[in-house]
């Protein structure tokens, strides 16, 4: 499958509504990056806050409320980020009761009091709605906590909102602009506002670069967890399919769907991937996750005698991303890495058999989440949905269509001979003839090369400008991936991708901390209105 097909969705209908925030970098006194630089405790991660909790001069109330303070300031004023599609009207009252918690101590782990947003394709059984952008499940409150959320809280994180995101995951049209909800409207590149966050977990993404939260959870089919966090310059972790829970997350597909930590350290991505992962009866696959403490990999020496695999053949036709990605391998081997050009076998033989396995497994999956989390919802089916955005096209539909439901409800389900030929060979070429063959044939520990291209313009009419991405070989494996901060081209963040076989997060975190460390090749945004080169 094309990757525009499916990790792009949904833009236009915000466009009319968000130019006017475009001119405040050209009419303000001062530069947009100094006048929406946060405070150093927003920018801060965990263990700086942590340690300002135990040291009596931060609380989990205070910092949820500077938290909420920079969303009005940056999010809804400002440059208009749009990021956030709701605030949780709970907040500070679960922040209250985190510090009386400390106050009587009992502290519950790494995340107590710490400020979380979550992607609104992620069911909470609070106040707030989990839509997926759609208009047809605005109002709508999920029946109960999805499990990673249940985790969240239990490991006492302050769960402050939702994140807007491309509508239905980009799995709307085939000709969609990415970050985009007809409930959230557009979001922005904390980068250069005329420019993409990428999707579908474009809010998770710019919230986290713009510093909203401490941290942040997205989810992915293919590339809507690493995309963003490429093009928002933070870091992104795809993990092994069944690491975290998928029970209640809104579905595409349970054969590659997944959450993931979006934050702006690796060390912020391993403290709430530990929070995150684990068993769920409700989901089988969860039953092979091993339990591990993510954050003791975070290690300066990670790199050291590491085989990593360069995968030449994804390397884009954008000469700047290859220039400086190659000066990022020089920075690997300084860190005792040992570098091999490579190439992924048989990554051109799943391509339209990842959209098929999709398209078969959406319309199933997705009415089996509504029947669960959201049974009192006045729509029930794919077709109910489809016909939802029919008889509100003016709000749902303004730029472009649903051509994926359409395809998605003509399906014949999980039983149909094309399906289950289709899934046999994604999972051959992209596992066993594919990450597996040459990971084990050439005696590699992970597998580097660009995450993908800088942020395109923001189009409504054309959709989105995708070039080149890694994000399919271990999307469709179900295998995880990384994506760290690699510097900036023409002022636009560029991620570098770590790949490795599955379960094998704990070396893969080790190796991208070695590297960020060494590089510390993440800035802040400027909040420009558009890149001048």
């Amino acid at each position: 499958m094309e990757r525009r097909d499916f990790v792009r969705l949904g833009l236009a209908a915000g466009a009319a509504a968000g130019t006017s925030g475009l001119v405040l970098a050209a009419t303000a006194q001062k530069p947009a990056s100094a006048r929406f630089k946060p405070d150093p405790m927003l920018e801060a991660g965990v263990q700086l806050q942590q340690q300002a909790m135990r040291a009596g001069k931060l609380t989990a109330q205070a910092l949820a409320t500077r938290y909420l303070a920079r969303i009005e300031a940056v999010d809804r004023a400002g440059p208009r980020l749009r990021s956030v599609i709701e605030l949780n009207p709970d907040a500070l009252a679960i922040a209250r009761e985190r510090d009386r918690e400390r106050k009587a101590g009992k502290l519950r782990g790494p995340l107590h009091g710490i400020a979380v947003l979550l992607k609104d394709n992620i069911a909470t059984g609070d106040k707030m709605c989990t839509t997926a952008g759609s208009l047809a499940l605005d109002g709508v409150r999920a029946a109960r906590d999805a499990h990673l959320v249940a985790r969240l809280r239990t490991a006492g994180a302050v769960i402050l909102g939702k994140t807007n995101l491309s509508e239905w995951a980009n799995m709307r049209s085939v000709r969609s602009t990415s970050g985009w909800s007809a409930r959230g409207g557009q979001t922005r590149n904390p980068y250069a506002l005329d420019r993409n966050t990428s999707g579908s977990s474009s809010g998770s993404a710019a919230a986290m670069a713009a510093s909203l939260a401490t941290l942040a959870v997205g989810t992915e089919t293919d590339g809507s967890i690493v995309s963003p966090s490429a093009s928002c310059g933070i870091v992104g972790i795809k993990p092994t399919l069944g690491l975290v829970s998928r029970a209640g997350i809104i579905p595409i597909a349970h054969s590659q769907d997944t959450a993931g930590p979006m934050t702006r350290s690796v060390a912020d991505a391993a403290f709430l991937l530990g929070a995150l992962a684990g068993p769920d009866p409700q989901d089988s696959a969860s039953a092979k996750a091993p339990r591990v403490n993510y954050a003791s990999f975070l290690r300066k020496d990670g790199l050291r005698g590491k085989r990593l695999g360069v995968a030449r053949d994804f390397f884009g036709a954008n000469e700047g991303v290859n220039a400086l990605i190659e000066k990022e391998l020089t920075l690997l081997r300084e860190q005792g890495a040992i570098l091999e050009d490579v190439t992924i076998p048989n990554s051109d033989k799943y391509g339209e058999t990842e959209l098929t396995v999709l398209l078969h497994e959406f319309r199933p999956d997705l009415e089996a989440w509504l029947a669960a989390y959201a049974p009192h919802a006045p729509v029930k089916t794919m077709a109910d949905i489809i016909d939802f955005n029919v008889r509100n096209a003016k709000r749902e539909m303004p730029y472009f269509g649903q051509e994926h439901l359409i395809a998605a409800q003509s399906k014949g389900g999980l039983q149909a001979r094309d399906y289950v030929k289709a899934l046999a060979n994604n999972r051959r070429y992209a596992r066993d003839k594919g990450l597996e063959q040459v990971l084990r044939d050439r005696k590699l520990d992970a597998l580097v090369a660009p995450t993908g291209g800088p942020a395109w313009l923001t189009d409504y009419i054309n959709g989105d400008h995708y070039g080149s991405s890694f994000s399919s070989p271990a999307a469709v494996a179900g295998y995880p991936h990384i994506t760290v901060p690699a510097g900036l081209l023409h002022g636009l963040p560029i991620g570098l991708s770590f790949v490795g076989k599955a379960w094998s997060e704990p070396a893969l975190i080790a190796m991208a901390y070695a590297y960020e460390q060494a590089g510390r090749r993440r800035r802040a945004p400027t909040y420009v209105a558009h890149i001048r080169v």
